[in-house]
C-alpha cells in the first residue's frame, strides 16, 4: 500500500500546494474539507500530474469525524506517513463585538481540530515509530494584533499543542513541526481584498504557496540528527 500524506485543510492556496508537492514525491495524497465539492478541481490536477489523490468531505472539528477520517484511510488507502493540518480561522473583530459564537468556534479551528488531527496522527504513528506531523501557524502564533484576540488566542493554543507532542513523541521516532507562515499568500482572497499588497508579487513580496510545499518536503525529509521543530517563513520584504 502507497504511503499516505494527509492534508486537512486543502484549500486552493498553502494546503492544495503541499498536496500536489507530495503527491510528485510519490505519495498518496488525502485531502479534506468541509465541502468535498471544493476539492474537485485540487484533485483534478494531481491526477493530471500523474499523482493519485483521494478526496473526503470532513468537519474537522468533530471527534466522531476526525476518527473515522484517520481509520478509513490506514484501512482503506495506506498507512499515513505525513499529517499537515493546515486549517486556518483567520477573522478580524474588535474585541466588544467578539461574539462567544465567534471566538468558540475559531478556538474549535484552529486549537480543537489541530488537537483531534495530532492525536489521531500519533495513535497510527506510535506503532510504526516514524512519521512526520506538520501544524500551519501564523504570525498571530506569536504575538497577538488588535482585532485578532479569537485568531491569536486559537493559533497560539495551537502552537503549544505542536511543542507539547514534539517533545513527547520525538524520543519516539514521530517528527513534529510547527510552521510560521508569516505574511500574505499569493491567494485569490489577497488578491480580491488587499490588491496592493498584491501588487507586490512582482517583486517575490508576498508568499508563494508552491514555496511553502517546499519547505513543508523539507520538513519531512530531514534527517531526523537535525530536525526543525519550528521554521518560519515569509517575504524577503515582510517587516517583522
Amino acid at each position: 500500500m502507497n504511503k499516505v500524506a494527509l492534508i486537512i485543510g486543502a484549500g486552493d492556496a498553502t494546503g492544495g500546494a503541499v498536496a500536489r508537492r507530495f503527491a510528485r514525491a510519490g505519495f498518496t495524497a488525502c485531502v479534506t474539507r468541509r465541502d468535498v465539492a471544493k476539492l474537485a478541481a485540487l484533485k483534478a490536477a494531481i491526477e493530471a500530474e500523474g499523482g493519485t489523490c483521494h478526496a473526503f468531505g470532513s468537519d474537522a472539528r468533530e471527534e466522531d469525524a476526525a476518527v473515522k477520517l484517520f481509520a478509513d484511510i490506514e484501512a482503506g488507502i495506506g498507512p499515513i506517513e505525513v499529517c499537515v493540518f493546515n486549517i486556518g480561522g483567520n477573522v478580524r473583530f474588535g474585541i466588544a463585538e467578539t461574539t462567544a459564537r465567534v471566538y468558540r468556534k475559531v478556538w474549535e479551528m484552529c486549537a480543537f481540530a489541530g488537537f483531534l488531527a495530532g492525536r489521531e496522527a500519533a495513535k497510527v504513528m506510535l506503532p510504526r515509530q516514524r512519521g512526520t506531523i506538520i501544524f500551519t501557524g501564523a504570525t498571530a502564533s506569536l504575538r497577538g494584533g488588535s482585532g485578532f484576540a479569537a485568531f491569536a488566542g486559537g493559533k497560539h493554543a495551537l502552537r503549544a499543542l505542536a511543542q507539547s507532542m514534539a517533545r513527547e513523541l520525538g524520543a519516539q521516532g514521530i517528527h513534529v513541526a510547527h510552521a510560521i507562515i508569516d505574511g500574505a499568500i499569493d491567494t485569490a482572497f489577497i488578491a480580491e481584498r488587499f490588491p496592493e499588497r498584491y501588487a507586490l508579487k512582482a517583486q517575490d513580496g508576498i508568499l508563494d504557496p508552491d514555496a511553502i510545499a517546499d519547505a513543508y518536503w523539507m520538513l519531512h525529509t530531514q534527517p531526523r540528527s537535525a530536525w526543525t521543530h519550528e521554521l518560519d517563513l515569509r517575504p524577503w520584504m515582510e517587516k517583522w
